[in-house]
């Protein structure tokens, strides 16, 4: 599994318990920090990508081991690698056209960074930093899933067969938005402990994040917006739910499940 109509009383009630993040599910294998290249020379602006990716990574570590110390859960780092046109990952071969992505199988999350300019000339955001930090941040959003045993019980209910497509997607959005929430919370408490942000940060990561909205997307692509094919939510959902985590710096409030699935 990678990750990047009205739902019955069934799903619902099984995403609330979902949410509840039982500690009994945290994985505890070690995991190496910092992000990994394919092996061959890097332009001097390539480096500093790394380094700069290097830095997010770490600063995403400290946070969500305060954060998961603070509730009592154990943590553990995701990987991060780096890659140029494709590799291979533990969920298949990972390739630009994918844009970034986190595999809970090896627990990594990879990003080739024309990504980044895609956003810009595809989409329209405007690419500075904190793009990549948002961006970035949104993948480890999905570690933290995979380590709460949210991701896994998402793909349980997948596997079941018992719900529709339009049920899944809205499953799939609710997912999305809460990893653009625990994004918001890591930029909140990262900056309470740091002091990183500066003046426009907060708007670049706001620029990214509906850049990659659904109906953003289907608009550039195909003129027009079919809400029910939503799978990560629309730009203004995404907006809301990545604030809505800087606001309150709290990852108790970043329950999207019971806001999209009532």
């Amino acid at each position: 599994m990678l990750v990047g109509g009205g739902l019955g009383t069934i799903i619902i009630a099984a995403i609330v318990f979902f949410l509840g993040g039982d500690p009994s599910a945290i994985l505890s294998s070690g995991a190496s920090s910092g992000p990994q290249t394919e092996q061959r020379d890097l332009t001097q602006e390539e480096l500093g990508i790394r380094e700069f990716v290097r830095m997010l990574t770490k600063e995403n570590e400290k946070t969500w081991a305060n954060v998961f110390s603070q509730n009592g859960i154990q943590f553990h780092p995701a990987k991060v690698v780096l890659f140029e046109s494709a590799t291979s990952s533990g969920c298949g071969t990972a390739q630009s056209e994918m844009g970034p992505f986190y595999c809970p199988n090896d627990e990594t999350i990879y990003m080739d960074m024309i990504f980044f300019n895609e956003l810009q000339s595809k989409f329209g955001a405007k690419v500075g930093q904190f793009t990549v930090a948002y961006v970035l941040g949104h993948e480890y959003g999905h570690h933290i899933q995979n380590l709460l045993g949210t991701l896994g019980k998402i793909d349980q209910l997948r596997q079941s067969g018992r719900y529709s497509e339009t049920d899944m997607n809205r499953v799939s959005v609710a997912n999305e938005l809460q990893a653009d929430f625990y994004a918001g919370v890591w930029a909140k408490q990262t900056d309470s402990r740091e002091k990183i942000l500066e003046p426009g940060d907060i708007q670049e990561a706001m620029s990214a994040a509906a850049a990659v909205g659904d109906d953003n997307i289907q608009k550039r692509a195909q003129g027009y917006v079919n809400q029910e094919s939503f799978t990560h939510g629309s730009s203004a959902q995404r907006e809301e739910w990545f604030m809505k985590g800087y606001n309150t710096g709290d990852i108790r409030q970043g329950d999207t499940f019971d806001a999209l699935l009532k």
